[in-house]
């Protein structure tokens, strides 16, 4: 009865909103202390401001698979989710076993979320293949980086039942390892990530590289996945660049929206730009050919008119 309710109140503010020339959308992003839902804030005040016949209302959400879900109950009409659950839920595989949703399309990748494997600096793990018979975090049950996870060890010939899973949030990853309970960890999310600055700060890490050809693979066999290089420094006692994968956080809008709305918001999105990186660092990854890179997942009509029109897509 409150699903009805709201989706009638909904219905009620999308129909009173045509009437005053202004069409309300509704963002969901992530969790408030987490990157999306600041960052959704930051894009939706410039696209206002950019596009005043819109104005996005921005929802604290349990991201990127509660996100997708949203969108395919008509609930929200643009979302933040990473590139790679997007594309499970469109094929219908990994996190979406039990039905494929199809209703959504991509607007852009804007910023990548790097695929990142940390252990102990005085341990006798050196590479991926080492995991075998460790204790290691994968992340929440049923997370986009657990996915990742079994990907990453399936292309070392790896599986879950080579090593001793744990899953854990970021936080509790990072006091596993502190604590000598886990051998290892996965992570991934934008770079620094705060969980991991924390635990270099006081504890010594290793971050672990994917061998170019095992990254080459997981191109190949998953293709939301980019190569990535971790800069030198990005952690304490981290010298030199790792080589990694990553996946990319995606805007994606529900598919039948207007061709003309999805268009004026990308255009506000990308020519906005700099407003939006003076309210949230993330702003400054910006790329228009990097923003159609990385999705399996179709464009929306309206953000490739764009996309087309500044030369991104061919």
């Amino acid at each position: 009865m409150k699903k009805v309710a709201f989706l009638f109140t909904l219905a009620l503010v999308f129909s009173l909103s045509l009437v005053f020339g202004v069409m309300n959308l509704y963002m969901a992003t992530g969790g408030t202390s987490g990157t999306y839902y600041p960052f959704g804030g930051a894009v939706a005040q410039v696209i206002g401001q950019r596009y005043p016949e819109v104005r996005i209302r921005v929802q604290s959400t349990g991201a990127s698979a509660a996100n997708i879900r949203l969108i395919a109950e008509k609930e929200v009409d643009i979302a933040l989710v990473q590139n790679d659950v997007m594309h499970y839920a469109y094929t219908g595989t990994v996190l979406f076993k039990t039905g494929k949703i199809t209703n959504f399309l991509t607007l852009a990748t804007v910023y990548t979320e790097v695929c990142q494997v940390i252990a102990k600096a005085d341990g006798s793990i050196n590479s991926i293949a080492d995991l075998k018979g460790k204790r290691v975090s994968v992340g929440d049950a049923g997370s986009g980086v657990e996915a990742n996870t079994i990907q990453i060890l399936e292309a070392y010939g790896l599986t879950f039942k080579d090593i001793s899973v744990q899953n854990l949030s970021f936080a509790e990853s990072a006091a596993a390892l502190k604590d000598r309970k886990i051998d290892a960890f996965f992570v991934t999310a934008g770079i620094p990530t705060t969980a991991i600055i924390e635990l270099s700060s006081t504890n010594p890490i290793k971050v672990l590289s994917i061998d170019p050809d095992k990254a080459d693979a997981l191109i190949k066999n998953y293709p939301f996945y980019v190569n990535f290089t971790i800069p030198p420094d990005t952690y304490k006692n981290q010298p030199e660049a790792v080589n990694t994968v990553a996946v990319k956080a995606t805007f994606i809008v529900r598919a039948d929206l207007p061709v003309d709305t999805v268009y004026h918001i990308t255009k506000a999105i990308f020519e906005g730009q700099a407003e939006i990186a003076e309210a949230h660092a993330k702003g400054k990854e910006f790329n228009l050919q990097e923003a159609v890179k990385g999705v399996s997942v179709p464009f929306h009509p309206g953000a490739e008119k764009y996309f087309r029109e500044v030369g991104a897509i061919q």
